[in-house]
């Protein structure tokens, strides 16, 4: 392997975008060791067999240099390779002192190597660190430009939620090290740079961009533009986004442990106290979840056709096996992992687990009920991935962040449309965890009993998930088409519940076997309403024995 040291590219940098070679000895030299140390590269555990150039984007800076945006391959061992944006600039030593900053403040992770390129010695850096990069871009986005390239096109998007006049703003990286990367402008705009790729549009994107062009929802980072790279062979690639940013002072998931303390304190005092500004705080998040599917919800009519990406849609038989499929083959390898660490539990999951594993046969003719069940209600474009973590508290209200969706989902199954009862169950989750892991997690109730912390947690759970659900359903009103009527919402309710916590449970047994009760609680709960629905319904199936919750019972 060339040493850094030594290495010499004879191909002058402005001539580099079309020299392959120059690239090839890059990838068999520095980008390797180099993207290993980077903490957005998801490769680094896998069995890497290389890495290749496979496009680069020439992006011309303000002072007649260029910076190239190169889309990076890595190939593995096994599995499908995966394609890495990389966006390079080379700082000659003798123009060092014609920059707009200062060298000596490149960090470490942002230095690829020494380099003699031409007849030229300097630094190739990540270009995120170069700050006639980052004006480029921002001033791309302002001003629509579309840069053709070699493969397709550099096309900038500017967004409602950009200022005029705003080109020309200070910019800095910020040090948070993510799976992207971040850039702030003038303190006023937050610009995403996405790093793995995929091969279409980013569904943080389209969310952001159709609420802030399409609706009059406010609580999120209004759109400010994107970066997409365009090819007439093949989907548009999203490179990267800008949003408005956002002054708050934490997100929801730590306002409500804040709330919580005051709850926790007076457990032990056998005092039941929530104060009403806490009621006000979940009925005012309740209305913004509401107002959000509202935007989204958006039937085409002929003067106003929808984007059909956002189209509302009924329950497909499509769509009914996509979820069924999906949440049978995540119950088959939960119940198996249950069994195989069960020893492992303390005895308040050991009982639960057991009234679970009991329930198995109730659950699927639940999900079978799903697969015929009529349901008039509609599908729509959801977050996908809301719990309180993606709400920031600001003074008096919120803001909803983070549309990427489930970050273990394709792409692809990421824009699917769910009913916007799917985010609400991941919000009434969240709850669920908050009070649970406040409760069971701290030193103020080591000394109380397991049975009685669990009652305690609940009737919290239950005044808050009821006070959220209930400012939720009131945004809409009745009747309303996403919802036919409540025995649906229940309905269908029920189903995402239980998909959540069930998918829960997996992380719990692998990472925290002491927060295993807190999914099976959430199980338990929802199988005790299946069992309301299967007993009003009057379908007779005697061979699905009831749910067994004496096995709960310690006295």
């Amino acid at each position: 392997m060339v040493t850094t040291q030594s290495l010499h590219l004879p191909t002058g940098w402005l001539n580099a975008g079309s020299d392959a070679q120059f690239w090839t000895i890059l990838t068999q030299t520095l980008l390797p060791p180099y993207v290993n140390t980077c903490r957005w590269f998801a490769g680094k555990a896998r069995q890497q067999t290389g890495f290749a150039v496979k496009t680069v984007h020439t992006l011309p800076l303000a002072d007649g240099d260029v910076a190239y945006l190169l889309i990076l391959e890595a190939s593995y061992a096994e599995g499908i390779p995966e394609n890495y944006l990389l966006p390079v600039t080379f700082l000659a030593d003798h123009t060092a002192h014609t920059l707009s900053f200062q060298v000596g403040d490149i960090p470490e992770k942002g230095r690829i190597g020494d380099v003699m390129i031409g007849n030229k010695t300097g630094l190739l850096i990540d270009a995120i660190y170069d700050d006639r990069f980052r004006q480029a871009l921002f001033a791309a986005i302002c001003q629509n430009q579309i840069i053709s390239q070699t493969n397709g096109a550099l096309t900038f998007h500017r967004g409602k939620g950009l200022d005029e006049g705003d080109e020309s703003l200070t910019s800095q990286v910020l040090p948070v090290d993510s799976s992207n990367s971040a850039m702030t402008f003038g303190d006023k705009y937050f610009l995403k740079l996405y790093r793995k790729l995929f091969q279409e549009t980013n569904p943080e994107v389209d969310m952001v961009a159709f609420l802030t062009d399409e609706s009059s929802f406010e609580h999120i980072p209004a759109f400010g533009g994107s970066i997409i790279w365009q090819h007439e062979q093949r989907p548009d690639i999203t490179l990267g986004m800008v949003q408005r940013m956002v002054p708050n002072d934490k997100d929801s998931w730590m306002q409500t442990g804040d709330y919580l303390n005051d709850f926790l304190y007076a457990v032990p005092q056998r005092l039941f106290a929530i104060r009403e500004d806490v009621f006000e705080k979940v009925e005012l998040l309740g209305k913004r979840t509401g107002e959000m599917h509202c935007a989204l919800y958006k039937p085409s009519r002929p003067d106003n056709p929808t984007d059909p990406a956002f189209a509302p849609e009924h329950f497909t038989d499509e769509y009914r096996d996509f979820l069924i499929k999906r949440f049978e083959d995540l119950l088959d390898r939960r119940y198996n992992l249950l069994i195989d660490n069960y020893t492992k539990l303390d005895i308040q999951a050991q009982r639960l687990a057991w009234v679970f594993m009991e329930a198995k046969e109730m659950i699927e003719t639940f999900i079978a009920d799903f697969r015929t069940r009529p349901i008039d209600s509609l599908r729509i474009r959801i977050h996908g991935d809301y719990h309180l973590g993606q709400v920031l508290a600001t003074e008096d209200d919120f803001v909803i962040i983070d549309f990427e969706g489930e970050p273990e989902s394709s792409i692809a199954d990421r824009k699917i449309k769910h009913s916007p009862l799917k985010d609400v169950a991941g919000m009434i989750r969240s709850y669920h965890y908050a009070v649970s892991a406040k409760l069971f997690n701290s030193a103020e109730t080591d000394d109380l009993d397991p049975d009685h912390l669990q009652r305690v947690s609940d009737r919290w759970f239950y005044l808050i998930r009821d006070t959220f659900l209930n400012a939720y359903l009131d945004v809409f009103g009745a009747p309303h088409p996403l919802f036919k009527n409540n025995s649906e919402i229940n309905f269908l309710l029920l189903i995402y519940l239980l998909e959540k916590a069930v998918y829960e449970l997996g992380y719990e047994i692998s990472y925290r076997p002491s927060w295993v009760k807190i999914p099976l609680k959430g199980i338990i709960d929802v199988v005790r309403e299946i069992e309301k629905i299967r007993l009003s319904d009057g379908v007779a199936t005697p061979h699905v024995a009831m749910l067994q919750t004496g096995l709960l019972q310690t006295k």
